[in-house]
């Protein structure tokens, strides 16, 4: 979804054709870790994540370890080229910090950092949603829900002002709309928005169910019944929906 989003890119800032060590913040599945290791053969890919979820099958340059990005990150001093982040929204509750530690402690003078992060918030541009839609109650549950844990749901329209006050220089931000179904009538955001319905329709309840039933108080039913709704609008192609991806990068300066 993503490389189709970014024009078959793994990444968007200038990082050299020769980068030595590079850190993948949140790795997930590891995914991205590996087709960079495989991208970029002689560099050391480091993937870091709360779960090991990732395969054990990788490319001989690219290793996952376990680790809690919210405190102090275990690596030497200056020793990345690149540092990768992507859809940490709602994990982090000192973002500043969490620059700090990558730009201070962990960065190469003349390394990058990239950040990619999706908005909870799902608009159209020809009024489709409607206030009372689901799409826009969820958007206002998640954003509260994240604003009372403190780790907020809202990254997206802070990291480049973050990023920019940790100290990087040539900070860039470029905003992408991602759409959800295959209502668009360009090939490439059809395919794309295919591929975003399906993600959503598969997340929604992990994404869903702690944070409603442990901080919200909801039952199991009244989480069922949000989910369904969210399904059947989902599906509705009558909706044109998209949510909003922005990749900010910036340079530790020389």
């Amino acid at each position: 979804m993503f490389l189709l989003l970014l024009e078959n890119k793994l990444f968007l800032s200038p990082v050299g054709p020769n980068p030595q060590k590079v850190l993948d913040v949140g790795t997930g599945t590891g995914i991205w870790a590996i087709d960079f290791a495989d991208q970029f053969p002689n560099a050391t890919v480091i993937g870091t994540d709360l779960s090991p979820t990732q395969p054990s099958w990788v490319p001989p340059n690219c290793k996952f370890e376990i680790d809690d990005a919210s405190i102090e990150w275990m690596y030497p001093k200056e020793s990345f080229d690149f540092i990768h982040v992507r859809s940490l929204l709602g994990s982090i509750r000192d973002w500043p910090a969490f620059y700090q530690e990558a730009y201070k402690r962990h960065l190469k003078p003349g390394g990058w950092f990239e950040q990619l992060e999706m908005s909870v918030t799902i608009q159209s541009d020809d009024d489709t949603i409607s206030e009372d839609h689901v799409f826009s109650r969820w958007g206002r549950i998640f954003v509260a829900i994240g604003e009372k844990l403190g780790k907020t749901f809202r990254i997206l329209d802070l990291s480049r002002g973050y990023v920019t006050n940790a100290g990087f220089v040539d900070v860039v931000e470029e905003r992408f709309k991602m759409p959800i179904g295959p209502w668009s009538s360009d090939p490439k955001y059809r395919e794309i928005g295919r591929w975003n319905q399906l993600h959503c329709e598969e997340g929604i309840e992990g994404w869903a169910m702690a944070l409603l039933t442990r901080v919200e108080g909801w039952s199991y039913l009244e989480v069922q019944v949000l989910l369904a709704e969210m399904r059947t609008a989902l599906r509705d192609r009558k909706m044109h929906s998209y949510i909003t991806v922005s990749v900010v990068y910036g340079k530790k300066p020389l």
